[in-house]
């Protein structure tokens, strides 16, 4: 049985409780900007680096939430993220973003992850679809500019990371845990994601075909059409490194793809895209789901591999399967994504010390895991919030956030 307005009234409790948690304890008065991590419980780790995708994702949800809702603080609170970003990570010698600041905000690592770049596109035209500011139509021109430094014009596709001089770096890896190879699925979902954000503000040419292209690239080379997965890793010419699967990037990227075929606005696109997108919720649906609804981390040949559940998966989940509803109408879908809230009310929600448990066990205990650091943002789960609410019951009754 739906029932949106139970699931509405939960999310927007939730997205009142996410933003007033980033918004009361991690702004760092000594040294500008936003602390870089919180502990378990919540207490400020001082030392802690501040990474550039935290402060990119600051940035989006705040200026999300203004856009949602109009209230002043929260385009506050993204003007400071804007102006850490513009003031602390540029590189005003050599171009683009810091990887990632010491705690008081000298650079300390000074690569140029394109991963990075990407998330400052997708910020920077977030704030400027919140404030209608045009004068940072520059701004997001020359981000574009640096992201295109990494396109291979010979095999297609994007390359992973430059040194801060802008030459291919050795180690291109976003984490310890990644392969070191020249392409991923991960940069370009959210180069992708970055793109149809832009061209949102800025529909010149050079974005429309690369967005296209993405798009085409994505459906084409790193979703395996035998089994509706993401395919993680590749050489330069995509011959395949990986056998492993990740149940929430598939359930992320099945809404983002569509997102980006739909704000490109090409009806043959979106055709083409649809059935790939459902392909791969139902794979999802079909093997990453556990029988409390959560959604398991990590998959490969032989069966799930990482029972654990982190909390971006979840967020993801629900959303990927809404929006597998509003394409289908089927309600296995929404079933599935009123799993996933429920799973995360239940098990996710740190109600003591607040925000969401980095991961819980396969019997939803949770680690004693950060609150806060360079890849623990509110973007996941804020953005979830956002699009449910935006999904299920318009735009039109911000008046009751």
């Amino acid at each position: 049985m739906m029932d949106n307005q139970r699931l509405t009234g939960e999310v927007r409790q939730e997205l009142r409780r996410i933003l007033s948690y980033w918004s009361s304890k991690t702004v760092d008065e000594q040294h500008g900007g936003f602390y870089g991590a919180l502990d378990g419980n919540s207490q400020v780790v001082e030392s802690a680096p501040k990474g550039l995708v935290l402060n990119a994702r600051l940035l989006w949800t705040f200026s999300r939430a203004y856009r949602y809702d109009g209230d002043r603080e929260w385009r506050r609170l993204a003007e400071r993220a804007l102006d850490v970003i513009e003031e602390q990570f540029l590189d005003r010698q050599y171009g683009g973003y810091y990887w990632m600041l010491d705690s008081t905000g000298q650079p300390l690592h000074t690569k140029k992850q394109i991963y990075g770049q990407a998330f400052v596109l997708y910020a920077l035209s977030e704030y400027m679809l919140a404030t209608s500011n045009g004068e940072l139509l520059p701004r997001l021109q020359h981000i574009v500019s640096l992201v295109e430094r990494s396109f291979d014009p010979i095999h297609n596709g994007y390359f992973e990371a430059y040194t801060r001089e802008w030459q291919l770096e050795q180690d291109l890896r976003l984490g310890s845990h990644d392969l070191n190879e020249k392409k991923s699925m991960n940069t370009h979902l959210h180069i992708l994601e970055a793109y149809t954000n832009a061209y949102r503000v800025w529909p010149a040419d050079i974005l429309r075909l690369r967005l296209r292209n993405l798009i085409l690239l994505t459906a084409e080379r790193i979703v395996d059409p035998q089994t509706g997965h993401f395919r993680l890793f590749f050489d330069e010419d995509w011959r395949l490194k990986s056998d492993r699967i990740s149940c929430g990037h598939d359930i992320e990227g099945s809404w983002l793809l569509y997102e980006a075929a739909e704000v490109l606005g090409d009806p043959e696109i979106v055709e083409r895209i649809r059935p790939v997108v459902l392909a791969m919720a139902d794979a999802v649906l079909a093997e990453g789901i556990d029988h409390d609804g959560g959604l398991w981390n990590e998959a490969g040949p032989e069966g799930i591999i990482d029972r654990d559940k982190d909390w971006w998966p979840q967020a993801e989940a629900a959303v990927g399967f809404i929006n597998a509803w509003q394409l289908t109408g089927e309600s296995k879908y929404y079933a599935a994504a009123e799993a996933s809230w429920d799973f995360i009310e239940n098990y996710m929600l740190d109600r003591e010390h607040g925000e969401w448990f980095w991961k819980v066990n396969e019997a939803g205990l949770p680690y004693p895991e950060p609150k806060v650091n360079e890849w623990k943002c509110p973007y996941h789960n804020g953005r979830a919030c956002f699009e449910i609410l935006e999904r299920l019951e318009g735009e039109e009754h911000n008046d009751q956030f």
